[in-house]
């Protein structure tokens, strides 16, 4: 029997988190392991629930024999060869080749690490799990909206909103355990955290979505607009849906404004977890001022911010970290209570 695995396959991880891998990067290597492997099974669910060339019962079943072997309930290997063959990125293919690798860091992990780890995969396979079957028999042409804005909350909570539980409880565990915090705030804010980033990516990637056959935004909000989902795939649908489409950015935006309370709530000296979550905040927020003014039904516009732009906003936060005031001062705006 090969030797169980001690450090995440960081080439493997630096090609499948695309952005995510900066945040990862300036995290301070007391939870870099932990956030890192945690991010590398979400990738590998993920990875199952949008292999599309498989019928969605086989990845409901893969789904299910991995969250099993993740919650520690079977120990039956997993082959994942014939998922992996339908992979287009080199580097999802070999994702789920070393399943078992990141399997075997998880057992390897501290207990209270696996446990936290363990519970916010079992609430991710939720929500993809969810989505599949939502979206199962979906027909060339044919469009599934969800239905309410309480069934689009409950979906951004479960790929996203949880993860800014896990990342709490994480950083409270190992960074600052003794600072005097307000972890009720930390908690529900560091939801509203992740469901603001999961809201800027529906948001960006409809017209995508659409014609997989996948509306996020709810039918209920669109039959007021006097709009249907199968409408959305006509560009020209874009005034009807705009005053509606800008309420979900509004919404977004309201949850990254929470997200900044977040960051600044923590302790001032955790310079690099501050700075891990100030980043995508402030990407986020330069994605929705793109989407305010952007062809949001256009499958041919890719809208999105620069990799130079991305540069730019990274290090002026560095830059400015010193002064607390002009960090402060790099986004304004009020903190709304959630609805």
């Amino acid at each position: 029997m090969p030797p169980a695995p001690r450090h995440l396959p960081a080439n493997l991880l630096k090609k499948v988190s695309r952005s995510f891998y900066l945040t990862l990067r300036v995290l301070p290597a007391k939870i870099r392991p932990q956030i890192g492997l945690a991010y590398l099974l979400a990738r590998t669910t993920d990875t199952i629930a949008d292999t599309q060339l498989v019928p969605a019962p086989e990845r409901l079943a893969a789904l299910d024999a991995l969250r099993e072997r993740i919650l520690g309930k079977s120990h039956a290997p997993l082959d994942f060869g014939e998922l992996a063959r339908h992979q287009g990125p080199p580097a999802e293919r070999v994702l789920l080749e070393q399943c078992e690798t990141s399997l075997a860091l998880l057992e390897n992990s501290a207990s209270a690490d696996r446990q936290l780890i363990r519970e916010v995969l079992d609430i991710i396979i939720g929500g993809q799990e969810l989505d599949l079957r939502r979206f199962d028999g979906v027909t060339a042409g044919q469009v599934i909206a969800l239905r309410t804005d309480e069934e689009l909350d409950a979906y951004t909570y479960s790929v996203a909103g949880c993860v800014g539980e896990f990342w709490t409880k994480m950083c409270r565990a190992h960074l600052f355990p003794s600072a005097r915090l307000d972890d009720a705030f930390l908690l529900a804010n560091g939801v509203r955290f992740g469901k603001g980033l999961q809201l800027v990516n529906i948001l960006r990637d409809l017209p995508s979505d659409l014609r997989h056959g996948r509306c996020y935004v709810p039918a209920d909000g669109l039959a007021a607009c006097g709009l249907k989902p199968e409408q959305l795939l006509q560009p020209a649908s874009e005034p009807r849906l705009r005053p509606l489409y800008d309420t979900w950015l509004d919404r977004a935006q309201a949850h990254l404004l929470a997200g900044w309370a977040y960051t600044n709530a923590l302790p001032r000296g955790s310079v690099r977890v501050r700075l891990a979550c100030a980043w995508p905040i402030l990407i986020g927020l330069e994605t929705i001022k793109l989407l305010r003014t952007g062809k949001i039904l256009d499958p041919e516009q890719r809208i999105k911010v620069g990799r130079s732009k991305m540069r730019e906003i990274m290090l002026r936060s560095i830059v400015l970290y010193p002064c607390a005031g002009a960090w402060r001062r790099q986004i304004q705006g009020p903190v709304d209570e959630e609805d």
